[in-house]
């Protein structure tokens, strides 16, 4: 028997038809599923784990009485943030997937280059790689040469 080894963090998300979620994690991030536990009487994935670039994923079908989808909730205040080889090619993948915009490609102060999508079941991704080794410090010099331009 296969037996897997859980991260010592690993997110997971509450979803609104999970079945359709995992196809697009495939499609968007190249997700690779694990296993998924269905109820047998409603159908709905009660567990399902995924990796993404050899990262742990696990997503539910909301059970209101439990756990609770962004998409009931209005949103979520938590982004996930993906280490990509390529920004702008996985922004482009994200979209044609169903993705919307949330933020397109751009280099960054902190030495990344990101882009921000928002999936079809109201979770953000940040895309990123780095470009640029940026210390802490200077970090906090560019932030505060950023926010004086703009007034704060």
């Amino acid at each position: 028997m296969k037996t897997i080894e859980y991260p010592t963090l690993c997110p997971s998300l509450t979803v609104n038809d999970a079945v359709r979620a995992i196809d697009f994690y495939k499609t968007a991030f190249g997700a690779v599923e694990l296993f998924r536990l269905t109820d047998p009487d409603s159908g709905k994935i009660g567990h399902a784990e995924l990796t993404i670039n050899g990262s742990m994923l696990m997503l539910a079908d909301e059970y209101p009485e439990f756990n609770k989808s962004a998409t009931t909730l209005g949103g979520s205040p938590v982004k996930l943030s993906l280490k990509v080889d390529d920004v702008d090619a996985a922004f482009e993948k994200a979209l044609a997937a169903g993705a919307t915009v949330v933020r397109p490609p751009a280099d960054q102060f902190y030495g990344h280059r990101c882009a921000n999508v928002l999936d079809p079941f109201g979770h953000e991704w940040m895309m990123a790689k780095e470009f640029e080794k940026v210390s802490p410090e200077e970090m906090q010099n560019r932030w505060n040469a950023m926010t004086k331009k703009k007034g704060n």
